[in-house]
């Protein structure tokens, strides 16, 4: 994917928001959703911190972002993402008929839009404009030194 500056600016955006879930011991995504070129909401996992399986940062700045423009529709909004999103967050973007999704990495196990499966093949009322690989490497990068550590955590306790 060829990105833009806006699309770079947006996403490290989205990468602090990923930084600070890992500070926080949560798996380090982080989403932000901008509409006309500012910012609505900006989240990170916090399933760890809030025992809440729900907590993902998609799903928490969707919400934040309903709430902030008064409507559950974000169809002329982007949600930048540093993780490909799950089916829970893939459902939740095409329900809230978000415009577009930008995600940095690929998620194999659990991506929802492309990856494993693509919500965008079914016959959803939302199908938004998917774009893969803005700042991709240094997602990647979070990713593995965070389950790293946590590997190294576990070898440690056995």
């Amino acid at each position: 994917m060829s990105c833009s500056v806006e699309d770079l600016h947006w996403m490290s955006l989205a990468l602090e928001e990923a930084e600070l879930a890992m500070r926080e011991g949560e798996i380090p995504v982080g989403a932000v959703i901008v509409r006309n070129g500012q910012l609505l909401s900006r989240a990170h996992n916090l399933c760890e911190s809030g025992s809440d399986a729900t907590a993902h940062a998609e799903c928490l700045a969707i919400g934040q972002a309903c709430r902030e423009v008064g409507s559950w529709r974000l169809s002329d909004c982007t949600l930048y993402v540093t993780l490909e999103p799950c089916p829970m967050c893939a459902g939740a973007a095409v329900n809230a008929r978000l415009g577009r999704i930008v995600y940095a990495a690929k998620d194999p196990r659990a991506g929802a839009f492309g990856s494993l499966l693509d919500l965008r093949s079914y016959p959803l009322e939302g199908r938004p404009a998917v774009e893969q690989g803005a700042m991709e490497s240094e997602s990647l990068a979070l990713l593995r030194a965070f389950f790293a550590e946590r590997r190294k955590k576990e070898k440690a306790r056995d």
